[in-house]
């Protein structure tokens, strides 16, 4: 019963999480869809994982390591996107879809 209800919630996170990723265009909010859609796929990558071995199957400790690793690769790739977006926000005048040299005041005649 708890394997279906972490599959389901699991499911729940990845859609809303890519929801989140089409629909959104701020850079924090993409970055925070991506990372439920990322939890929700670890999610449901453990409740098969539990399902099998609820099946009687023998507990196999490869799919704890696999989800383990992934959610500290997707912490790192996190701390990297969260950086450049800071960076890329500090720049001045640099906002998406304006001009280059947008910023600059006119010169004067």
């Amino acid at each position: 019963m708890s394997a279906i209800l972490y599959g389901l919630l699991g499911a729940a996170l990845t859609g809303i999480g890519l929801f989140g990723l089409l629909v959104r265009t701020e850079p924090l909010l993409r970055i925070l869809a991506f990372n439920l859609l990322g939890g929700g796929v670890f999610l449901v990558f453990g409740a098969v994982a539990r399902r099998g071995a609820a099946a009687g199957f023998a507990a196999d400790p490869v799919p704890q390591a696999i989800i383990l690793t992934g959610i500290v690769v997707a912490f790192a790739a996190t701390t990297l996107a969260v950086a450049l977006a800071v960076r890329i926000a500090e720049e001045p005048g640099d906002a998406p879809g304006a001009a280059p040299g947008a910023d600059q005041p006119p010169d004067a005649p």
